[in-house]
């Protein structure tokens, strides 16, 4: 179940697992290497969130501001959510393929916890 995404914009649907309905949030896809580095580096903010593919795990070293993480395995079920303040190194999460991430606190929002499964849209 191998995914091919490319740097871009789309949406990510948050399903709420029988407890609510999806969440649909604006997305920023990285895919590229570049991309990918760079991630929320030297932002103030993200409108929505960002997908890191492939990567399983993360570091806020020169970010400006506390972000909201979320290891998603390779079917997108989420394997762990945490808060990152900016400068630290993020351990790996062995099963995770793609990373999301977004303001602090927002997650808890969207209804984004472990075990819940998010859908990629573009």
């Amino acid at each position: 179940m191998g995914r091919r995404w490319r740097d871009g914009r789309g949406e990510l649907i948050v399903h709420g697992g029988g407890e609510g309905p999806s969440v649909t949030v604006p997305l920023e896809i990285a895919t590229s290497y570049r991309a990918r580095t760079k991630g929320l580096l030297g932002r103030d903010s993200v409108e929505g969130a960002i997908l890191l593919s492939p990567a399983s795990s993360v570091h806020t070293f020169r970010m400006r501001m506390p972000i909201d993480v979320a290891y998603l395995d390779r079917r997108l079920r989420v394997i762990d959510v945490c808060t990152m303040r900016p400068g630290r190194l993020g351990m790996p999460r062995l099963r995770a393929r793609h990373v999301v991430e977004a303001e602090a606190g927002m997650m808890a929002g969207w209804g984004v916890r472990a075990g819940v499964s998010v859908e990629v849209i573009t």
